[in-house]
This record gives structure tokens, sequence and C-alpha cells, in this order.
């Protein structure tokens, strides 16, 4: 007997292969379908999303929901541009010709989505997806189960059965559906499970796009807005309790802003939390046990709630300059600020992925350049310097996947700006028109009349008066 993975495959292929997902008047209904579901439920949508992770409502609205409603209104009318033919100039020797390109859907599209924004990185692949005639199957994360079942309702509901369907399940279900000849899997995750995507997919060499994650680095100067620059890189690492993929991971500041900077930033968090961020309605909590004893090992010391079995503390993890405290019942990890932090410790080998910031101090932006090309290439990286010398050397000599000036997260807003990581931090793009391409193939056209046959010049034998033409034209 056929597995469900199996058959929800087939069922696309089957809708795919009857055409229903073509027609740019369907997608375009599908869309609008995606955003009355939306804006109908958003409500269900949040109350679900801060059962699964304490998500601020508020905060679920400005990076979720408006963010894939703004992503909706961006592709829905330029889709049809998109798709059309684009004719291109033919060369001298295949003239009268006409040559053209031509966008045309991959097939059957499997989303896996994280579950650190469960919402939004669950339909905006979808939205692209849609826009580029696909079917697609969704696999919400396991992690975040009440917006996992909310999709498994609501889409079914108000997108088109026979050709997008939502498959809850563990680390299982991916590994089966991933055993199926899709024509494109999208992950968002790690970088560990990303490489598992991949392999599995190299198995009927399926093209993949991976958003990954990574440490995205800060650089400060003392040529910018020091308390300005705290509150962003404040509100950029610590929304969502720090498990955003493009947040802020560690700062390096020049000697003459290091110790400004860091008490900025603690200000900055009273600012935006409270005394007591614990408190604070502000506040996100960390997604599970698992991860919160990972960040927790993670700090110089380990105070606290006092729970047995508390990991460890990590040797040359720093000093505390700010925060630091945890409960591991209530999932609590507050916002935290780490000096005099050694580059090679734990806390700077991975991705923190958490409300732990580490400061480093670093004599200047071009030592500050050698440091990030030295490590694995970030998802993003931001820079806060009013110096034109130096930003255009991070512009210039930096590898990274997105760059920003004086503000963090700043990429996500627009459709207009591709959204990739670099090797490390992920593979293909998307969001706007990139992503519209990402699930599209694009097939070049070309159309010559039989006659006149103005062709036979190229074929054999090739006389010297044709050699001579050849070297001419």
């Amino acid at each position: 007997m056929n597995d469900r993975e199996t058959v929800i495959f087939t069922h696309l292929r089957n809708g795919f292969d009857r055409g229903i997902s073509r027609p740019l008047s369907w997608r375009a209904y599908q869309l609008d379908s995606m955003a009355r579901m939306v804006r109908d439920n958003a409500e269900r949508i949040t109350r679900a999303v801060h059962a699964d992770m304490g998500k601020p409502p508020a905060e679920t609205v400005l990076m979720e929901i408006d963010m894939l409603m703004h992503e909706i209104r961006f592709v829905k009318p330029r889709m049809r541009m998109w798709a059309a033919r684009h004719h291109k100039a033919a060369p001298i020797l295949m003239q009268p010709a006409r040559t053209w390109t031509h966008a045309r859907p991959q097939g059957v599209v499997l989303v896996i989505s994280p579950w650190n924004y469960p919402l939004l990185l669950s339909l905006q692949p979808m939205v692209d997806a849609i826009a580029a005639g696909n079917c697609v199957c969704l696999k919400p994360s396991e992690l975040a189960p009440q917006t996992s079942r909310l999709l498994a309702e609501l889409v079914p509901r108000y997108l088109d059965p026979r050709a997008v369907a939502v498959v809850e399940g563990d680390a299982g279900t991916a590994t089966r559906l991933l055993s199926q000849s899709f024509d494109h899997v999208f992950y968002t995750g790690s970088g560990r499970v990303g490489k598992i995507v991949m392999h599995a997919a190299a198995e009927h060499l399926t093209p993949v796009t991976l958003e990954l994650g990574g440490k995205s680095p800060v650089f400060v100067d003392g040529s910018t807005n020091v308390r300005v620059a705290a509150r962003r890189i404040a509100w950029g690492r610590f929304i969502n309790a720090g498990q955003t993929c493009v947040a802020p991971d560690y700062v390096l500041a020049t000697p003459d802003v290091a110790d400004e900077l860091t008490k900025e930033i603690g200000r900055a968090i009273r600012m935006f939390f409270g005394a007591d961020p614990r408190a604070s309605s502000s506040y996100a909590r960390i997604i599970n046990v698992r991860q919160f004893d990972r960040l927790v090992g993670l700090l110089p010391r380990a105070e606290g709630s006092g729970t047995p079995g508390k990991p460890k503390p990590q040797e040359g993890c720093g000093r505390i300059a700010f925060g630091g405290s945890h409960d591991r019942d209530d999932l609590y990890v507050e916002p935290t600020v780490l000096t005099e932090v050694d580059p090679d410790s734990a806390v700077m080998r991975e991705e923190i992925f958490g409300p732990i910031l580490p400061v480093l101090t670093i004599p200047d932006a071009v030592r500050a350049a050698r440091f990030i090309n030295s490590r694995p290439h970030p998802l993003s990286t931001y820079v806060f310097s009013r110096n034109p010398r130096t930003r255009a050397l991070f512009e210039d000599s930096v590898a990274t996947g997105a760059l920003g000036f004086g503000l963090p997260l700043g990429h996500l807003a627009s459709s207009r700006l591709p959204f990739s990581g670099m090797k490390d931090s992920g593979l293909g793009t998307y969001h706007g028109k990139a992503g519209f391409l990402e699930f599209s193939h694009v097939t070049s056209v070309t159309s010559k009349p039989g006659v006149p046959d103005t062709l036979r010049i190229a074929y054999p034998p090739y006389t010297d008066p044709k050699r001579r033409l050849f070297r001419l034209l």
C-alpha cells in the first residue's frame, strides 16, 4: 500500500499534469484566497503562534502577516508580465529569425518550513511558487504544532486542494516526502538539515532552494550615532527572542565605541522590555527545552533558575555585561549582552539563534572584514558607519548573503530585493520576481522560417568563400 506522502504527491502530480495550476487567472485567484485566509483568521493565527513560542501578537502581525500580505500585493499584479514572452535579438547568422524566453512552471514543489516564523516562512515561498504556476506541497514544522495544525485546517478550505496540500508530521514525514520526485524543494532551516535535504534531492536531480542561517555580524565604528545604532541592533537581535535567521549574531566594535555601545544596548533593552523582560508582553520565549538548554550552555555562567541538570557553561564565553537570567520552566532567557568573548569559544563557533549578543572589540574595519571573511559566509552583514570608505570596503570585499547599512533586517521588508544566502548560509533566491524565477524554468525559444533557407551558408562543405564569410560575420 502506498504511504500518505506518496498518495499526496501523486495527487498533486496529477493536478499539475491536468494543467490546473497553469492559467494566470487560477494563480491570481489562489493568491487572493490566501490573502483572504490570512485576513479572516488573523486573530487565530496570532493566538496559534503565541501558543507555540510565546510570540507577542503585535510581532506576528508586523513580522509575519504584514510581510506576507506585502508579498502577495507585490507579486500578483506583476506575475503576468514575468510569465510573458520576452523577445531577444537574434544573431545575424540566424536571420531571418525570432528568439524569446518564456517562464514556465517547474511542476510540483515541496516547501519545508521552520518553526521560528511558522506562518511567513510557510506561505511566503508558496506565494512565489503559486505565482509561477506550480502545484505545492507544504510541510510545516512540527515544533510549532498549533500553527501547523491551523495551516492544515485552513489551506484546504481557502486554496485549491487539487493543487495545494499540507502534510503535517515529524522528520520521518519530511524524509518520506523527500523520497518523492518533486520538481523543486524549498527548505528553510539549519545548515545541518539543509545538507540532508540537498543529499535527498540529489537522488532525483531535483533543484533546491536552501535558506539557512549563520552568524550574521555587525560592525560599528565611532562615526555612527551610537545610541541609534544600539537601539536598532537590540531590536534586530531580540525580536522573537533572537530566533531570527538574519538577526545580528555578534558585534564587532572599534575600541573608541565598544564600551559606550554595550551600555547603550543595555539601555535599549530596558526601554523595549522594561526592568523585567520576563513580565513584558512584548518579549517572546524560547521554542523548547532543547533549545533553552543549548542557549544556557553558551552563557559564561549558569545562574538563574537553579534547575537540576542545567548544562555547564562553556569556556571562553566572556563576561555578562547585561542580562543573563533564565528560567527553564518558562523557557525564558533574558536579553543578554556578553563582552570579553574569546573568538574561538562555542558562542562564536555556532549560530546563537537566541537572545544572546556577544560584543567583541576589533581595531578597525579592515580587520573586521578579514574576521568575517575568515568564517563561514553569513546570511547577512550589518554596518553602522558613516565613513564612505568603510561602506565601500564591506560592499566590495565581504562575502555575505545581504548587506545592511545602518539597519538590520531591512532587506526582508522589500519584495523588490532578492533574499538569499551564500554557500554556508544558503543556495538560491526568492521574494518578488526572484522568487517567481526561482520556481520557474525559463525556456529559450528560437523560430526561423523555412524560406528563405539562409542557413545554407553554414552547411558543409566549408569552401574558401564560406570560411571568408564566417570570419566576416
